[in-house]
């Protein structure tokens, strides 16, 4: 988020690029139908307006242009969440509009100069507009930016705006800034085979019954009149066994497997199953 200062005769005329932060539901009412509401946005605003991509609860929708095109792409924004605000109403036993609220993503550096010498500018912001700005405490995750939620009547955050923007000019970000990029809400584990779970916690040994039922080689080759377990797949049998705790059999005093000290190949029996000819 650079602004490039371009000061014309008669006010504040600069390029800026704005980011904010919404919940899924928020960006489908932007995009609208076949993307027809956020084509008219950009076409009657003259800003740019992107969504990030990505199949995750929050994305990330920036507008670029001169000062005027984003405070009429902000204005429509917030019109357009005041109608959902309005629909959502009709069938809802609520009196009381909640104020339409819109969360910025700014450089925590540039979020001192929001806030003022204490608080001071904060409050007069929010004296001087009627709309309610906060500025979040804690930076966004893997990020050095912060959300600052303003709350109010679409006229109200336009005028807010309008004042933050004011700031975020005559205190330009310093150093770099990592910008906060969401995450999906879980993350995939593909299984062998293509199947595809949505598991945050990752592969653990309550998915071996998964994992041993969609391995792709076979369990036995057969070898002369004998069924032999195939090597790749005591391999993987034997890296998850000695994952897990040894247990005893049922029936059994001592632990299944050898202890330490024993050679293993004088505890391990062996057991052949013939198969007749004709079955092989």
């Amino acid at each position: 988020m650079e602004p490039i200062k371009v000061q014309s005769e008669g006010g504040l005329n600069v390029t800026l690029t704005i980011r904010l932060l919404m919940h899924g539901k928020e960006v489908g009412s932007i995009i609208g139908k076949k993307g027809e509401t956020v084509k008219k946005m950009r076409e009657d605003s003259g800003a740019r307006i992107n969504i990030s991509e990505g199949n995750c609860p929050e994305r990330i929708v920036t507008i670029t242009g001169p000062t005027d095109a984003i405070f009429k792409a902000f204005a429509m924004i917030a019109y357009k969440f005041e109608e959902d605000i309005i629909n959502s109403m009709s069938n809802s036993p609520a009196t009381s509009k909640p104020p339409v609220t819109l969360r910025l993503v700014v450089p925590a550096s540039q979020c001192g100069s929001l806030i003022g010498k204490g608080g001071s500018k904060i409050k007069e912001m929010r004296e001087s507009t009627g709309a309610q700005v906060q500025v979040a405490g804690d930076m966004l995750p893997n990020s050095t930016e912060r959300a600052v939620t303003i709350s109010g009547a679409p006229e109200a955050i336009i005028q807010c705006v309008k004042q933050i923007c004011v700031v975020m000019l005559e205190s330009p970000p310093k150093g770099a800034t990592i910008p906060y990029r969401p995450k999906p809400a879980s993350t995939p584990v593909i299984f062998s085979g293509g199947q595809v779970r949505a598991d945050p916690l990752g592969a653990s040994t309550a998915n071996l019954s998964l994992l041993l039922q969609h391995q792709p080689l076979p369990a036995y080759t057969i070898q002369g009149q004998y069924a032999i377990p195939h090597p790749d797949q005591l391999s993987k049998l034997h890296q998850l066994a000695m994952q897990q705790t040894p247990f005893t059999p049922l029936g059994q005093t001592t632990p299944a497997f050898p202890a330490a000290g024993l050679d293993a190949s004088n505890q391990a029996s062996t057991h052949e199953l013939t198969i007749p000819n004709d079955a092989a």
